[in-house]
């Protein structure tokens, strides 16, 4: 019975290599079907994420107290021009994009609502979810936008005794900062904003949807003074 095994086990072995073989003859032969397949699976990638964007977008519009749920908002509370930004306290970009929404939003919060989304790269930001949970737990204190301004302005030195320091400066209760940043509602928060990203195939930041439109990367403020202008006429 031994021998039989080894036998079919190498008939296998030199099936899967002649397979191999023969795949590789027909790619060579025919590159140009591959190189279709390739395309063909991307745009199918590209309309579902369109979908997906469009879908909550709507959403978006449509139930914007939902929409927003407990994230922090800037500006206006009427909720009729929403710019929503996906980001990540660790993120070079995010820092950059932090300081022309200010600029956009201290020209036009009278009728824009910000709302701020997490979207934490814990794969190549290891402080990005310590500071997240820290800006959440200064947010129960009511200080969330200071402490992400802060943030920003301190990207360089993102550590444990950085967000201590933060939370002495804007005399939060400390006891009770700790405790928020590492309970469970914290995490969940956190992870619902996640979760809303991973939907919308969002995998990079800063990402926006500026009343469902959705724009990335480091959007200067002209831009979005462009598209504030082009939301209002439509």
């Amino acid at each position: 019975m031994g021998s039989i095994i080894m036998i079919t086990g190498l008939n296998l072995y030199i099936f899967n290599q002649y397979l191999e073989y023969l795949i590789a003859i027909n790619i060579q032969k025919h590159p140009d079907l591959i190189l279709n397949s390739v395309k063909d699976y991307q745009l199918k990638l590209e309309r579902a994420k369109n979908q997906a964007i469009e879908n909550i977008s709507n959403d978006l519009m449509k139930n914007p107290v939902d929409f927003i749920g407990d994230s922090p908002t800037l500006g206006s509370q009427d909720k009729k021009i929403i710019l929503v930004e996906f980001s990540d306290f660790q993120c070079p970009f995010c820092a950059r994009a932090h300081n022309n929404i200010s600029k956009f939003m201290q020209k036009n919060g009278n009728e824009v609502t910000f709302v701020y989304k997490h979207l934490p790269l814990v794969n190549i930001h290891k402080e990005a979810m310590p500071a997240a949970l820290a800006s959440w737990a200064a947010g129960k204190q009511g200080k969330f936008w200071e402490f992400h301004k802060a943030l920003f302005e301190n990207q360089d030195k993102l550590e444990d005794a950085l967000y201590v320091k933060i939370a002495q400066q804007l005399n939060l209760d400390l006891k009770k900062f700790d405790k928020d940043r590492k309970s469970n509602a914290a995490k969940d928060a956190i992870k619902k904003d996640i979760t809303l990203a991973e939907k919308l195939n969002i995998s990079s930041t800063p990402y926006f949807l500026f009343n469902g439109r959705p724009m990335s990367g480091v959007i200067s403020s002209q831009i979005l003074e462009n598209t504030l202008r082009q939301v209002k006429n439509n």
